[in-house]
């Protein structure tokens, strides 16, 4: 049920940096009540119009903080995300995305457990590709969204 309410439905926007447009962002939300340490948040399985989007093209904007990738956040052990608080995902694409609707297929990884399980340690070693299922935690299904992308006015583009 929490799937069903982790991106916020009027955030997808185009990134502009230098007057040219980098990519696009999404605010998102932790699909689990307890939040999680970042260090355990493994990234996102994120799909846009069946072009696929993996880790390493995606950085993640928290507590006030410049976008890490999930490399970097791995070390934010101290670190807390909370369950209201709302962070962006920023997703390199240059040229960004066509203004209009979008199907967004979404699943978010946190390696987060109640208590100890097998795979902690592999995981922490070598954490699962988002999307495969592993790591899921209150995501168990890859959920798909209608969003849609309006132009920016010319005040908002730069950040």
């Amino acid at each position: 049920m929490f799937e069903n309410f982790l991106i916020r439905p009027d955030s997808l926007r185009n990134e502009v940096c230098d007057g040219r447009t980098v990519g696009f962002t999404l605010a998102v939300r932790h699909a689990n009540y307890r939040g999680c340490y970042l260090s355990l948040h493994n990234g996102y399985h994120l799909e846009v119009d069946g072009t696929e989007y993996p880790t390493d093209r995606q950085t993640f904007e928290i507590n006030g903080r410049a976008p890490r990738t999930f490399e970097e956040i791995r070390t934010a052990v101290h670190e807390h995300w909370d369950y209201d608080d709302e962070a962006v995902l920023h997703v390199a694409a240059p040229g960004g995305l066509a203004p209009g609707r979008h199907t967004v297929r979404f699943q978010q990884s946190v390696l987060a457990a109640y208590g100890y399980l097998p795979t902690d340690e592999e995981w922490v070693k070598n954490p699962p590709r988002p999307g495969s299922g592993a790591g899921s935690d209150k995501t168990p299904e890859i959920v798909a969204y209608t969003l849609t992308l309006t132009e920016l006015t010319e005040p908002e583009k730069t950040r």
